[in-house]
C-alpha cells in the first residue's frame, strides 16, 4: 500500500476518530508532509518505539501504541497459561499524552485478558523494572521518549526478568505487530468492566516504598554521610520530569538533608520550558540551578532526564562548577564501588563489571588492578541488563557494576536498567567520602588518570531526518566499510570492527569500529531511537593535554571526511 493509500485509508476508515480525520484533512496539500507521515511505520525495535506525536503510521499516536499492545498481547498469551494472570506493569513519564498512552495500552492488554498494573501518576523508568520484578510480571511498558525534545513520545518493553526486551525478544513482537494491519481487530476493554473483572490495578507508594529500601542497601558508607552531612550541599533539577518522585526522597533517606531542587525545573511539564533539551548531559540545562548555584555554594550539582535513568552532574572546584562526562563518572563510580567490597574483603573472585563497546576502556585499566573481568556488550543497557540474567542463571560470575558512555548507571541486580535515582545517591556517598579525605571528584579523576592513563571521549551527533536523512546515514556506513580506512589521524588503523558480521558472541548490529596503533579509538553507529549518526572518539595520552589535543584532530579529521560523503 502506497503512502497515499494509506493515507486515505486513515481518512475515510470509521475506526479513526474526527480528531485524527481533522489532522489529517489539515495537511491536505502538503504531499511531503503526508509522504513523511505515511511513507513508512515506526519500528518496533529492542528499544521499542520513539517518534514525534502525531497521527500517521509514522507518527506515535493511541492507535500505533494500541497496535504495539496488541503486539505484545499476543506474544504473552503465548508463553503460558499462567502469563496473562502474571500482568504487565505500566509506567510513565511527563510527556504529552503519556498518561493517555498508559491508559491505552492498559485496555489493550485488559481486552486480552492480561492484568494491567498502572502507577498512579508519573515515576522513574528504574522503578518500572524494579516493580516487574517486585510483582513478579511477566512484562513492563514504559511510556516515555526519554531525553528527546518535547514534541517526541515512545513505548518501551521490559520482560520478566526486569531488562528491556533484547533483539529474539523483540522480533517476536514485533512479527505479531506486523501481523496487524487491520486495527478493528485489536482487542480492547474500557477500564471500568477492567476493574470488575480484577483486570485493572492502580500501584504506588507501596512500590516506592519497596524500592527506595532495596536503594539503602547500596550505601556503603553511612558514618561518612553522618560526618559531611551539616555542611555538604546538594541541589537537584528533575528538569520537569519524573526524578522529583524519587531522588530527594532517596538523598535525604539517606542522609543528605541539605538539599534544594530547582523550583522553576521541580513540577513535572511536557512543554518543558526552561531548557531546549532536556538532556542532563548538556551543561545548558544546570542553567538555573547554577544560579540558584551562586548563593548556595553547594558542593555537587545533580540532574535526571525527564524519566530519570541517566544522571548528569556538575561539581565545585572553587568558585566555579565544572561538568563529567558519562564515562568519567562511571569510572568514578566503579572505582568507588570496588574499593569499597576490597576493603571490606567483600570483592568476589569472579566479579564482573558490564560496559558497551562505545565506554572507555579506562574502566578495564582499573577493573584489572582489582582481579575484576571487564565484559563489552553491544550499545543499548538493555545488554547489560542482559548479563545480569546471565551470570545469574549459570552461576559463573557475580555482577558488581554496569555503565554506559551516555550517563546511565547500576549497581545492585535489583533494578536491571540505568538508574539514575540509585546513581544520584551513590555519587553523592562517593563525593562525601572523597571531601571527607580533602579530594573533590575531580580531583579522584586525576588520581585515576594518574595512575591508569588519560583517557579521553567524546561523541559527536549528525542530524538527518527524514527519508533522505536515512539515506545519508545508510551511506555514510557504507562507504566507511568499503573505504576501509587505514589512517586516521597520522595513526595507523591496527583493526577494524566490523560488528555487522558478528564480533564474538555479540548479536549482528550496524556498528563499525576502528582501533588506531596509539589507542585510541573510533565508533560509527546509526542512533537507535532518533535521525541521528552517532561518532564516538576516544584519545589516550599520557596527560592532560597530550589526549586532549588527540581527541581534537581525531574529531575534525573524520568529521571532515563524513560531510565530504553527504555533500
Amino acid at each position: 500500500m502506497s503512502y497515499r493509500e494509506k493515507y486515505q485509508e486513515w481518512l475515510n476508515n470509521d475506526y479513526f476518530d474526527q480528531e485524527t480525520k481533522e489532522e489529517l484533512k489539515s495537511i491536505a496539500d502538503d504531499e511531503a508532509e503526508i509522504e513523511d507521515r505515511f511513507y513508512t511505520g515506526l519500528e518496533f525495535g529492542t528499544g521499542g518505539i520513539r517518534g514525534v506525536i502525531g497521527t500517521g503510521t509514522n507518527r506515535i499516536n493511541k492507535y500505533i501504541i494500541r497496535q504495539a499492545t496488541q503486539g505484545l498481547a499476543n506474544n504473552i498469551l503465548q508463553q503460558s497459561k499462567l502469563a496473562k494472570e502474571q500482568g504487565v506493569v505500566i509506567a510513565h513519564d511527563s510527556r504529552f499524552k503519556s498518561r493517555e498512552f498508559a491508559l491505552e495500552a492498559a485496555a489493550v492488554l485488559n481486552g486480552n485478558g492480561i492484568k494491567a498494573y498502572l502507577f498512579d501518576e508519573l515515576r522513574p523508568t528504574p522503578e518500572l523494572s524494579f516493580a516487574v520484578r517486585e510483582l513478579d510480571a511477566v512484562a513492563g511498558i514504559v511510556i516515555t521518549a526519554s531525553h528527546n525534545p518535547p514534541e517526541y513520545n515512545g513505548y518501551k518493553v521490559y520482560w520478566s526478568d526486569g531488562g528491556q526486551i533484547v533483539p529474539k525478544r523483540a522480533e517476536g513482537i514485533t512479527a505479531e505487530i506486523d501481523q496487524i494491519t487491520d486495527y478493528s481487530v485489536i482487542e480492547y476493554l474500557e477500564r471500568e468492566v477492567a476493574e470488575e473483572r480484577g483486570l485493572f490495578e492502580i500501584i504506588g507508594s507501596e512500590i516506592d516504598d519497596k524500592y527506595i529500601t532495596e536503594l539503602k542497601s547500596l550505601i556503603s558508607n553511612p558514618e561518612v554521610i553522618d560526618k559531611e552531612e551539616s555542611d555538604f550541599k546538594i541541589i537537584y533539577t528533575p528538569l520537569h520530569g519524573s526524578g522529583n518522585k524519587l531522588v530527594p526522597r532517596a538523598l535525604k533517606e539517606i542522609g543528605f538533608s541539605n538539599l534544594q531542587v530547582v523550583p522553576q525545573q521541580e513540577e513535572p511539564d511536557p512543554e518543558f520550558p526552561t531548557v531546549d533539551y532536556p538532556n542532563p548531559e548538556e551543561e545548558s540545562v544546570f542553567e538555573l540551578a547554577l544560579e540558584m548555584a551562586e548563593e548556595e555554594e553547594p558542593d555537587l550539582i545533580l540532574g535526571t532526564d525527564p524519566d530519570a535513568d541517566r544522571l548528569g552532574l556538575l561539581l565545585r572546584r572553587g568558585d566555579q562548577y565544572i561538568s563529567l562526562t558519562g564515562n568519567q563518572i562511571g569510572v568514578l563510580l566503579m572505582d568507588y564501588l570496588l574499593s569499597q567490597k576490597a576493603e571490606a574483603d567483600e570483592l568476589p573472585a569472579n566479579g564482573a563489571v558490564v560496559k558497551t563497546i562505545v565506554t572507555t576502556e579506562l574502566a578495564r585499566a582499573i577493573a584489572d588492578e582489582y582481579g575484576v573481568e571487564v565484559i563489552d556488550t553491544l550499545t543499548g543497557f538493555k545488554f547489560i541488563g542482559e548479563k545480569i540474567k546471565e551470570f545469574q542463571q549459570q552461576g559463573d560470575q557475580e555482577f558488581l557494576f554496569g555503565f554506559e558512555e551516555s550517563y546511565g548507571y547500576l549497581a545492585g541486580t535489583f533494578v536491571r536498567d540505568k538508574d539514575a535515582v540509585m546513581a544520584a545517591t551513590l555519587v553523592a556517598e562517593m563525593a562525601a567520602y572523597y571531601k571527607n579525605k580533602g579530594l573533590d571528584l575531580f580531583q579522584q579523576l586525576e588520581n585515576l588518570m594518574d595512575k591508569y592513563g588519560y583517557y579521553l571521549d567524546d561523541l559527536e551527533s549528525i542530524l538527518l531526518k527524514g527519508k533522505e536523512g536515512q539515506e545519508k546515514i545508510e551511506k555514510i556506513l557504507d562507504t566507511l566499510r568499503r573505504e576501509s580506512l587505514n589512517q586516521i589521524n597520522g595513526k595507523r588503523v591496527t583493526e577494524v570492527k566490523d560488528y555487522l558480521t558478528g564480533i564474538g558472541d555479540l548479536p549482528e548490529a550496524n556498528v563499525l569500529q576502528f582501533d588506531l596503533e596509539d589507542n585510541s579509538r573510533l565508533t560509527v553507529r546509526p542512533s537507535g531511537t532518533e535521525p541521528k549518526i552517532k561518532f564516538y572518539f576516544t584519545a589516550v595520552g599520557e596527560n592532560w593535554n597530550e589526549a586532549e589535543d588527540k581527541l581534537e584532530a581525531l574529531k575534525d579529521e573524520l568529521l571532515s571526511k563524513v560531510q565530504q560523503i553527504i555533500e
